[in-house]
């Protein structure tokens, strides 16, 4: 932001009358400091910053790890409260954000992420593995905290009568260089293969499509976005699996192919599925209540019920989760934004003057530990220049001294 706000003169010929910071609070001051007087800050929070660094260490890395990311955490809370305006993406994130920041005594919009709600039905045909599998998918990053292992543990538990005909896909961003996918998605490989069933690891297309048909497992690495499409298409059911997730846009981009989903009754999910009409709410802790929706979905579905389920998603969609229901949101907090009282924050004036008053105790502090150090008092300087110049001079006796 200093970059931009000071080292160029983009923003000066825009003239913008807001700005909506996204994810990161960092640059609010400076927003405010540069642009003091008629422009707006609206801060849209997905997440508090500080709640996604671990803090599971015990002991004295525990401790250490504490105190270095206090004043993080601080300047946080205290850049956020620079905004005029704070959003956040759902109701979940909302209270989370009230108990990490209660000196924020306002109120926080909630704007809802959006998807593309618009479908090109031409795409639709496409049929994978020639209709031969009902599908089971999971879409997530392969991180622990994901839990993509309980869609294991739960399609695990269907007897092999139950599995005929079947396939879990796990599919997701996957990075070689992140030392944790790949740990991740070695653990659930070796999961799956504990219990006998076969898997497989694909990263193209048409290395999915060739499968062997007794692979029960397919794990797709960095699935692409036109594939993934087809794979909403042609699932029974959306396995979500996190915990407490801040919003999760995953099972809103499977409601918009009329695709149900199970996902845990925690975070996000609540507010965008609604059980047992758009899909199903469940304890991540009770395993078997996942088993008893998957058989009800592979085994008992009519197609009356799949229809009627299919169609209430996309309704649902439609009326909360588009683009131009999002812009409307934000059009509706930048108005009250405007409108209202601008909050009050740290003037630019008194930055200024604190960091001169700062500069000024330094450079004295500096100048008397240079001195104190390095001796250097002028007049204590010329008086011993004085004083050696005239012991030096020739034929020059002391009074009351000999030669």
């Amino acid at each position: 932001m200093f970059a931009i706000g000071l080292f160029g003169d983009e923003l000066y010929q825009l003239k913008p009358d807001v700005f909506v910071v996204d994810q990161l609070s960092a640059c609010v001051p400076v927003l405010r400091w540069l642009y003091p007087k008629r422009q707006r800050t609206l801060f849209y929070c997905h997440f508090p910053d500080q709640l996604l660094a671990k803090r599971n260490e015990s002991g004295l890395l525990g401790m250490v790890k504490n105190i270095y990311r206090y004043p993080f955490d601080w300047f946080e809370g205290w850049s956020m409260n620079a905004s005029d305006q704070i959003v956040v993406n759902s109701k979940f994130t909302r209270g989370v954000a009230r108990k990490v920041f209660p000196t924020l005594d306002r109120d926080f919009g909630v704007i809802y992420p959006c998807v593309d709600a618009n479908i090109n039905e031409t795409s639709t045909k496409e049929r994978l593995w020639g209709g031969d599998y009902k599908i089971l998918l999971s879409i997530n990053r392969f991180e622990r905290k994901k839990d993509i292992g309980l869609a294991i543990r739960a399609y695990t538990r269907l007897s092999a009568e139950e599995r005929e005909g079947t396939r879990l896909i796990l599919a997701g961003g996957y990075d070689p260089r992140v030392a944790e996918n790949v740990e991740y998605h070695q653990e659930l490989l070796e999961q799956v293969e504990s219990i006998g069933l076969k898997a497989a690891t694909v990263k193209t297309v048409p290395t999915a499509l060739g499968v062997p048909y007794d692979v029960k497992v397919i794990f797709l690495l960095s699935v692409s976005e036109a594939f993934k499409i087809v794979l909403l298409q042609n699932a029974s059911l959306l396995l979500y699996t996190p915990k407490n997730e801040h919003f999760g846009i995953v099972p809103v981009e499977a409601m918009k192919y009329g695709l149900p989903v199970l996902a845990s009754n925690t975070g996000g999910p609540l507010e965008t599925i609604v059980d047992g009409r758009t899909g199903w709410l469940r304890d991540v802790d009770k395993v078997e209540e996942w088993v008893y929706v998957i058989r009800k979905v592979l085994l008992s579905f009519s197609d009356v019920r799949k229809a009627d389920m299919s169609n209430t998603a996309k309704q649902r969609v439609q009326q909360n989760f588009t683009k131009a229901i999002m812009a409307r949101r934000f059009e509706e907090e930048i108005e009250k934004m405007v409108t209202g009282k601008r909050t009050a924050f740290l003037r630019r004036e008194t930055v200024i003057m604190a960091i001169a008053l700062v500069g000024t105790f330094g450079a004295a502090l500096l100048a008397v530990v240079f001195r104190t150090v390095f001796r250097t008092d002028p007049r204590s300087t010329a008086f011993i220049r004085v004083d050696r110049s005239e012991a030096k001079m020739d034929g020059f006796v002391m009074p009351g001294m000999g030669p």
